[in-house]
């Protein structure tokens, strides 16, 4: 649960921090150098946009995050009730503040996507809609 000594390797360029009950308070010294981080199968929630401002702030050469595991990251096959619209929208959340990523998860980020992230991105904190009732 401890990133204790890691300031010393500020050359870092990978890190990979899978399976480590990691959660949302996870604190990283500043890596200038670090382009790809992996934090899968940790315990980050949905309420992610802190450690996402904060890894826009320290990391500032990312380009690979992956989530994949985390209740942040919503995907059919962990959790399901999520969709794919939940799961893109995400995307877009996360895109959004972390604007230099080329790959998030272990998907490319197309163009259509960084431009979706730009318009609303600040908008889709993975909150699904209130689905309207069906009337009978």
């Amino acid at each position: 649960r401890s990133l204790e000594g890691l300031e010393t390797f500020s050359s870092l360029e990978e890190l990979i921090l899978d399976n480590n009950l990691l959660g949302n308070n996870l604190r990283l010294p500043r890596l200038p150098h670090l382009h790809t981080l992996m934090l899968n199968k940790n315990q980050i929630s949905l309420q992610l946009e802190n450690l996402l401002d904060h890894l826009a702030e320290v990391v500032p050469s990312l380009q690979y995050l992956s989530l994949l595991g985390n209740t942040a990251c919503p995907n059919q096959l962990v959790c399901k009730d999520k969709d794919e619209g939940d799961y893109q929208r995400y995307r877009y959340f996360v895109l959004h503040k972390l604007t230099n990523l080329k790959f998030l998860d272990s998907r490319k980020v197309s163009n259509s996507e960084r431009e979706e992230a730009v318009l609303r991105g600040a908008f889709m904190k993975v909150v699904k809609p209130m689905e309207a009732k069906v009337r009978g």
